[in-house]
């Protein structure tokens, strides 16, 4: 996992370098929209887990 946080981190790099801080934003939006796909992908998360409500996540 810290060879993958790693290469994450460079690619932000050279997206905020070479791109600007629009670049950076977007390689930052889409990688957590990759890790939210892969979560939901291997099991980790439900689809349910996003639209809950607090009353629900209580119980």
């Amino acid at each position: 996992m810290a060879v993958v946080g790693m290469i994450a981190g460079m690619a932000l790099g050279f997206a905020g370098y070479f791109g600007g801080f629009g670049a950076f934003l977007l390689v930052a939006a889409l990688g957590a929209i990759g890790l939210v796909v892969g979560r939901f992908v291997e099991g980790d998360i439900e689809l349910g887990d996003f639209f809950r409500t607090r009353d629900d996540r209580r119980r």
